[in-house]
Parts: structure tokens; C-alpha cells; sequence
């Protein structure tokens, strides 16, 4: 996760008013207090700015514009894949295809398609359970190196006891 304490959000869209109110929403709107971490929301119009920005600050979830003048969504997304490999990525587009959905899917493992304009207890369900799922893969990558580190106690501590007469 990008801090134990805070989830980062990024919402990339080439529309000014689509970030603004992208932004207001999931911070209006997204859970927070009690064991729920304090979420930033980032919203940006530039998907070059925004690889800027997250190749020095991690990401938790990304919300991408498909159809961007600098750059497509898939190509930036691609990069964000590459960069963080566990966060969320989400599309959302007012130019909705089968085979654009298909390939989204396929080359950067979306967590999901949406299309314009959004539903807003849509999207609020489908960020959080992209967040979640984040959790959940960052949970069990720990889970994972604690196993390691035990099989490989327990390993140093067979070789010792065959060492032993």
C-alpha cells in the first residue's frame, strides 16, 4: 500500500471537469475514520504529469480517461501496471467498445471498464472494492514472505539437526 496510514487515488482524465468532479466525489463520498486508512484523492489532466508524479509518490488505484490527446489510457495504464504492479486500475470512457474493452482487460488487467457518464454509488462501490483488493494482495505478498522466512528457518534448522551425530 502506498502508506500504512493513507491510500492514494489518482484520477487522470484530459477533461477539467471530469477530475474536479472525479476529486469531490471520492473525497466527498469515500469511507473514512476508524480502521479505515485516510484516503488522498490526486486528480490530474496530463497523463505525462501524472506518470511524473506517481514515479515519486505510489498509487493504491487509478481511475484513467481511455480516449487522452498525449497519450491513450491504455498506454498510460500500462505504465502504471509496470510501476506498481498490485494497484487498481480502473478506465472510465465515453467511447465504449468491445474490442477496446477486451484489450483493456487483456493487456493491462483492468479491475474495471466504465463507461461515461458514471453512476456515483457505482463507482464509490467499485473504488472501494479496487482498494480492497489492493489490501488483500498487499496482505497476502506479507503473508507470503512471512511463509518464506519460516520455511527457510525451519530449512537452516533440518540442515543442523543432520549435521548433528
Amino acid at each position: 500500500m502506498a502508506a500504512a496510514e493513507q491510500r492514494t487515488l489518482l484520477v487522470v482524465d484530459d477533461e477539467e471537469l471530469v477530475v474536479t468532479s472525479l476529486k469531490s466525489l471520492l473525497t466527498m463520498e469515500m469511507p473514512r475514520g476508524g480502521a479505515t486508512p485516510a484516503l488522498s484523492v490526486v486528480g490530474l489532466t496530463s497523463p505525462k504529469a501524472a506518470l511524473d508524479l506517481i514515479r515519486r509518490n505510489p498509487v493504491d488505484l487509478v481511475i484513467s480517461d481511455f480516449l487522452m490527446p498525449e497519450m491513450d489510457g491504455l498506454a498510460f495504464l500500462i505504465e502504471v501496471r509496470r510501476l506498481y504492479p498490485t494497484a487498481s486500475l480502473i478506465i472510465l470512457t465515453g467511447y465504449a467498445d468491445k474490442q477496446s474493452a477486451i484489450r483493456a482487460i487483456n493487456e493491462v488487467g483492468l479491475f474495471q471498464y466504465l463507461e461515461k457518464p458514471w453512476d456515483n454509488d457505482d463507482l464509490i462501490r467499485i473504488v472501494e472494492g479496487g482498494l480492497n483488493q489492493k489490501l488483500l494482495v498487499h496482505r497476502l505478498q506479507e503473508y507470503a514472505r512471512e511463509m518464506e522466512a519460516k520455511l527457510a528457518l525451519l530449512s537452516r534448522q533440518v540442515q543442523t539437526l543432520k549435521k548433528q551425530p
